[in-house]
């Protein structure tokens, strides 16, 4: 079992790091190694379905440099792949005075990253778009789309695998040992021999990172976002995409509408701490993950700058009238008895040991080894500019 590169790690970045670096040199022997009996299963089997338009991110920032990028690159896989897309265009909302500096802010960072055109709305305008919608002020962004990235996923598996790359299902990375230029990459059935070893490993990124690494100084904290659905006789309300202004202290989006790519609307997601890594329900809990959680001094700091905030999202989450007040803001029809349950997800944010929510893409290059160490949204939307940007570092080792 010997390679010249193990991707350790099969959701959409692994997937596609696998796919350029055959791109652009098919005769390596690459191979992905996914824990799960399935590609995708994690944080890309639970995404919104968003495709990001750049809007947010700091110009210059590996975020905005990777989510322009991949959002072309994206667009035209899709098309070459007959993969269903549709850019829907959203709408970002202020319903108060207080967010319209943010929301100015957001409108020329959104130029600075090539958005163009970008459209300012007043409150009669946003109902031409969003009949149902209210607020003050809004932007319109025609660049957001919608797209299944579990199919996205399922088809840069096949085109690696057609490309000559290999995928093992069923097998967790449980201990990787340099020796003699060589990475032995141990799972709980085998050995894997490679040149290098690329760690994309998602929610467990920081611990696949440890086994190699001593200047990993991050830990991976798990935030659930739950999501409820609107009742199909009330899909009406909401025709594409309805964000609200973000709290520019936090690095989550806030509650917004999603017309998703596979049919419905999805109203969410908050953001709470999640109590396992793949703590998908109220009941997942995981203790010794929880405790690793609490003890990271970085945890700490952040639960003591946003405990005010973490406290509402926690509230959210247990209380349907408060999750539903949140919506109303945007859509003032919305009931509590128009919204049904729906999924989550966990988001994987590498959290700094100084309380830092790291806000960028985060890669961590070793001797031999390189970790994508933080990549959470709009990783998918980018992950063909990721996977290009790694298999580039790669290239320059083999």
């Amino acid at each position: 079992m010997q390679y010249d590169v193990l991707i350790v790690g099969g959701g959409v970045v692994g997937l596609a790091t696998g796919l350029q670096l055959l791109s652009g040199n098919p005769s390596l022997k690459v191979a992905i190694l996914e824990k799960e009996d399935r590609v995708g299963r994690h944080q890309t089997g639970n995404n919104s379905g968003v495709i990001h338009s750049g809007l947010y991110y700091k110009p210059g920032s590996l975020k905005a440099l990777n989510c322009t990028r991949g959002y072309n690159m994206l667009i035209e896989f899709c098309q070459r792949h007959n993969i269903p897309y549709e850019l829907c265009g959203k709408i970002i909302i202020a319903t108060e005075e207080r967010e319209l500096p943010m929301l100015q802010t957001l409108y020329e960072r959104g130029l600075q990253n090539g958005l163009k055109p970008l459209t300012m709305l007043s409150a009669e305008q946003i109902r031409e778009y969003e009949p149902h919608a209210a607020g003050i002020r809004g932007i319109f962004v025609p660049q957001t789309g919608i797209v299944d990235f579990r199919l996205v996923a399922q088809k840069y598996a096949d085109v690696f695998q057609q490309s000559g790359g290999s995928i093992f299902l069923n097998e967790k990375v449980i201990r990787i040992q340099i020796n003699q230029s060589v990475a032995h990459v141990s799972t709980q059935n085998k050995t894997y021999y490679a040149k290098l070893v690329i760690n994309c490993a998602g929610l467990y990124s920081d611990k696949i990172a440890r086994l190699t690494s001593k200047n990993i100084d991050v830990k991976i904290v798990p935030f659930r976002g739950e999501y409820y659905k609107l009742r199909k006789d009330k899909e009406y309300l909401v025709k594409n995409l309805i964000y609200p202004v973000p709290d520019p202290a936090f690095p989550f989006l806030g509650v917004h509408f999603t017309r998703m790519a596979r049919g419905g609307v999805e109203a969410g997601p908050n953001a709470v701490l999640a109590f396992s890594r793949e703590g998908y329900r109220k009941t997942d809990i995981n203790l010794a993950e929880l405790g690793e959680t609490l003890a990271w001094p970085g945890f700490r700091k952040v639960a003591a700058k946003y405990w005010r905030t973490g406290l509402g999202e926690m509230y959210r989450s247990f209380s349907k009238a408060a999750f539903t007040r949140a919506l109303q803001k945007m859509v003032p029809e919305i009931q509590e008895s128009d919204l049904v349950e729906g999924g989550a997800g966990v988001r994987a944010q590498a959290c700094d040991r100084t309380g830092g929510l790291v806000d960028d893409f985060m890669i961590v290059e070793e001797p031999h080894v390189i970790n994508v160490c933080n990549a959470p949204s709009p990783a998918a939307t980018s992950s063909l500019s990721i996977g290009l940007t790694v298999s580039e570092l790669a290239r320059k080792r083999l």
